[in-house]
């Protein structure tokens, strides 16, 4: 479900080359309407294709006004019902109202690293070429003992 922005709470991050929502979103979905002339509110960020929307929740957790909601899916937020996240420096609290009313807050540990800073390799073993065409030599090599009928053979 696509996100939206509430237009109350939005504040162009206070007059910036490019808003929060706009630095995070992995598929450029979200435009800062400068003078107003695509939304009729000026200075106020909005999804500009929400059918694209990827649904990551990353515009909602970044977003210093909380500016950012989504729309959720009647399976998961019945009618009435309403999920919202809150970053902080060093944890995420989720907020959920349910139909009736009821309050749940979850919160759960975040982990920043600074830009660039990531090893994903780090901790694994070098990979060894000479047994890239062993289907008996994987990751998961474990898991599969003796039998290889479910791996491709490229020969």
């Amino acid at each position: 479900m696509p996100t939206y922005v509430r237009t109350e709470k939005c504040d162009g991050c206070k007059g910036q080359d490019k808003t929060a929502c706009m630095y995070i979103c992995p598929h450029d979905l979200m435009l800062l309407d400068k003078d107003g002339s695509l939304t009729g509110h000026p200075m106020k960020a909005f999804n500009q294709e929400p059918e694209q929307c990827w649904e990551c929740y990353s515009c909602v957790k970044i977003c210093p006004q909380n500016a950012i909601e989504v729309r959720h899916y009647a399976d998961v937020v019945p009618m009435g019902a309403q999920v919202q996240p809150l970053r902080g420096s060093d944890s995420i609290m989720w907020t959920i109202r349910f139909r009736n009313g009821t309050l749940k807050r979850f919160k759960f540990p975040i982990r920043t690293t600074a830009e660039g800073s990531a090893n994903p390799y780090g901790g694994k073993p070098e990979a060894n070429l000479a047994e890239i065409d062993d289907p008996t030599v994987l990751f998961t090599k474990d898991l599969h003992k003796g039998d290889t009928s479910q791996f491709l053979h490229s020969k």
